[in-house]
């Protein structure tokens, strides 16, 4: 198609719209804005309207547009433009534009775009894009979106995004994200994360996640560290489990596996955990070698300032100039611990360890080694 052709057709639809221009004969053909057949001040709706940029009172009906369609009082049907759709009342039906829809009234059905949804207000049924979505309202259904799902007030349904899902009040249902969830009030549901998930109340159900905060717990959390603010009634299962009762600790010891260790103790009152790291692991005859441990375990008080505890760990031992001395470059160990303390005053302890520890080759089903475990050390409060 030529040049000439294109102005032809041009010419032809503005004769169109010049004849008919206020005929509300329910099909609209539109240029440009004020060069339809129904134009926006009228107050029919149209069932079907076809233009280049349409502004329409209301569509019942279909929708198509290469740049964008506008509608005063909003759409029940199709509503399809290359770039964008906006509707200043309800729109119930299927959207989809090339870069973004914006809804300033309720939003029932499907809302598709290339870049953003904006919704101001309810929304229900199925948003996606590939950037954002926003819901000023109520959101029920199903969110996608390739950077985040954002609402300002409740959340029912399933939210999936690639960076973060953020709900200004209740979130019911399922919310899985590559990076950050946040319910800002409470979460009645799932919260999947790989980094971190956040319920500014009440959690009833799951937390998945790097990390895990919730003001309350009635349900379950899971991840490296969990934490709570004032209440639990439910289970927390990660490396380190932490409330405002937790006592942080550091501790200097050494024994007969490594000779020296620094390391932090999570106390809360039955359980612990405790990450460490330490220098020069004996098996090895090298200074240049270095451990990396975890532990948990429970304590009991035994009489005043002194306590019993028992704990299972796992430590990652590293020579670094290993397979210049014919060792091993790296090797695990799975050890077994008793051990007794005593508080000599309010910022000190001294404690001494008794174990066993199988120590393990990473690329072998083989043992390095096997030995009885022996260590003392002091804790600062």
């Amino acid at each position: 198609m030529n040049l000439r052709s294109i102005l032809t057709a041009a010419l032809c639809l503005v004769a169109v719209v010049a004849t008919a221009q206020h005929r509300n004969l329910g099909i609209n053909l539109s240029l440009y804005k004020g060069l339809d057949t129904q134009p926006k001040d009228s107050t029919k709706s149209s069932w079907l309207n076809i233009g280049l940029l349409s502004s329409t009172y209301k569509v019942n009906g279909a929708s198509f547009n290469g740049l964008a369609g506008v509608t005063s009082r909003g759409m029940n049907g199709v509503q399809i433009s290359g770039l964008s759709n906006m509707n200043y009342g309800t729109t119930s039906g299927l959207q989809l534009a090339g870069i973004t829809n914006v809804n300033y009234g309720d939003m029932n059905g499907i809302s598709l775009s290339g870049l953003v949804n904006l919704n101001t207000r309810q929304t229900t049924g199925v948003v996606a894009s590939a950037l954002v979505n926003y819901m000023g309202g109520d959101a029920n259904g199903f969110a996608m979106a390739g950077l985040i799902n954002m609402g300002t007030v409740c959340s029912s349904g399933m939210q999936l995004s690639a960076m973060s899902n953020v709900v200004g009040k209740d979130a019911n249902g399922l919310l899985v994200s590559g990076l950050l969830n946040l319910s800002a009030e409470n979460m009645n549901g799932v919260q999947l994360s790989p980094l971190a998930n956040i319920v500014g109340k009440t959690l009833a159900g799951i937390q998945i996640g790097l990390v895990n905060y919730a003001t309350s717990v009635k349900g379950v959390q899971v991840g490296l560290f969990n934490y709570y603010k004032e209440e639990k009634k439910g289970l927390q299962l990660g490396l380190i489990n932490a409330n405002p009762s937790t006592r942080y600790q550091l501790m200097l010891f050494g024994g007969n596996s490594s000779k020296f260790n620094v390391g932090v103790r999570f106390k809360n009152k039955l359980f612990y955990t405790i990450l460490s790291t330490g220098g020069y692991y004996f098996d090895f005859k090298d200074k240049f070698s270095a451990t990396f441990a975890y532990r948990t375990g429970l304590w009991l008080r035994l009489y005043k300032g002194l306590s019993i505890s028992g704990d299972f760990g796992f430590e990652h031992i590293e020579s670094f100039r290993g397979k210049h001395h014919g060792l091993p470059a790296r090797i695990y160990a799975l050890q077994e611990r008793l051990n007794l303390e005593y508080v000599l005053t309010s910022k000190l302890s001294i404690f001494a360890t008794a174990g066993y520890e199988i120590s393990r080759y990473y690329n072998k089903s083989a043992n390095y080694d096997k030995r009885m475990i022996g260590e003392i050390g002091i804790i600062l409060f």
